[in-house]
């Protein structure tokens, strides 16, 4: 508790770089993170954090000193670049897309290798500390650092207010925007050149080899979240900001922890978690939904079963064993006794000895699903012209999602109709 207070108490200047440097990185690597991986051009993330690299070291070599500003302004150039060559091989090539990211990563990286190894022969004692955008270090950020990061955040996220509209058209529909005459190849220099800025900001806090992973995973978190841009672009916002507090705030509990790969971590675990658990589209959640569907269809299906077997015999409260109701549905026995336990429970049937019988609300509902199935059939042959023996199985679908406003208008459709199409007697309202 007391490093806790500590740390949020922001007494030492250090831990105040760190914190709001972080903060301002994952904020505007999440936002350009989101057209990125809606554009379904996730890995430029990957090919630009890597290009950095030789227009870091060039940078260094030109100026001689580590100044951010200069570095800055390197690895922008070089990483711009590597978009623009990667553009062009797919445009002027016969290599795919996915080739021409390999090319434009390895490529660039490799020179830059090259370079970061010259640098460290040439005895330059102000190299110290350039392998650091290889892995990052946000722990050793200072003020003059934070200031850097403050003015390319401001720079992105003015630029994303300013050009919101015109991104989120050309991310979602080229070819409508490019129709109604937007200047589709100037948006995507706009939109590439703070994609990069976003990647440079963050590579001397995570590195080359984790930067990819901020761009992109608090976008993919947050798509599971919510259907609208504007939420996605928050949403990915407050996870990004949320994983460079926790990382700061690791790192400076236990020294040994670096701040750049647990920001990762933090983003992972977030996102593995809205994979699974976000209410619109997570996997558990949708398995959940799946199970509730098929629970209701086959509690319909049993009832309606019921119904059949009490008009047959037109007695509809007759007590009627499982076998029975087997005979008129292809029921297992799983899903005989899954079935009847939770229709019983829901006060639909009732156990007589080894028979079941439906209540009065059993016997509605029923009757409803049955009604539904007669009508959607007497549809489809009068309006569909489908054959009387081919429409059982697309009614069997669509009796359990007619809703009463569907009903109605069937009923006024079909002029009000008393039998379906296998002259069977179409059942009247509850």
């Amino acid at each position: 508790m007391e490093t806790l207070i500590e740390f949020f108490s922001f007494e030492y200047p250090n831990i105040k770089y760190v914190v709001f440097g972080t903060i301002l990185l994952s904020i505007s690597s999440a936002v350009v993170g989101c057209f990125t991986f809606i554009k379904k051009k996730s890995l430029v993330g990957d090919v630009v954090s890597h290009a950095v690299l030789p227009g870091i070291c060039i940078s260094f070599l030109a100026s001689g000193s580590k100044d951010p500003f200069l570095l800055i302004i390197g690895a922008f150039i070089s990483g711009w670049i590597s978009i623009v060559v990667m553009d062009a091989i797919i445009r002027n090539t016969k290599i795919k897309e996915d080739a021409a990211t390999g090319l434009a990563l390895s490529v660039f990286f490799g020179v830059g290798i090259l370079l970061m190894t010259y640098i460290q022969h040439s005895g330059n004692a102000s190299q110290s500390g350039l392998d650091t955008f290889l892995f990052g270090k946000a722990a050793a950020l200072v003020g003059i650092d934070l200031l850097a990061f403050s003015i390319i955040a401001v720079i992105v996220l003015i630029v994303v207010f300013l050009f919101y509209k015109e991104f989120k058209l050309i991310s979602f529909d080229p070819q409508f925007a490019k129709v109604i005459g937007l200047p589709i190849r100037r948006l995507e220099i706009v939109l590439t050149s703070i994609t990069v800025l976003a990647v440079v900001t963050g590579i001397q806090a995570v590195g080359v080899v984790l930067m990819a992973a901020m761009l992109i995973t608090p976008a993919a978190a947050a798509r599971f979240w919510t259907n609208r841009l504007s939420k996605m672009l928050i949403i990915a916002s407050v996870f990004g900001a949320f994983s460079g507090i926790s990382g700061a705030f690791i790192s400076y509990s236990t020294p040994s922890m670096p701040t750049g790969p647990w920001m990762v971590m933090i983003l992972s675990i977030v996102a593995l978690f809205s994979f699974f658990f976000a209410p619109g589209r997570g996997i558990v959640i949708n398995q959940w939904r799946r199970f509730k569907i098929q629970q209701q269809l086959l509690e319909e299906n049993l009832l309606k079963a019921f119904f059949k077997i009490g008009e047959t015999n037109n007695d509809y409260f007759k007590e009627i064993e499982a076998n029975d109701l087997r005979l008129a549905r292809a029921f297992s026995s799983g899903q005989l006794t899954k079935g009847l336990r939770k229709l019983n429970s829901n006060g639909y049937v009732e156990r007589v000895g080894n028979a079941w019988r439906l209540s009065k609300e059993g016997h509605d509902k029923g009757k409803r699903i049955t009604r539904l199935h007669r009508l959607w059939e007497l549809y489809l042959t009068k309006y569909l012209r489908i054959a009387p023996d081919h429409v059982h199985e697309d009614a069997d679908t669509i009796e359990h999602v007619i809703t009463p406003e569907l009903e109605s208008r069937l009923e006024q459709l079909l002029d009000y109709p008393t039998s379906d199409p296998h002259h069977s007697t179409i059942p009247g309202r509850n």
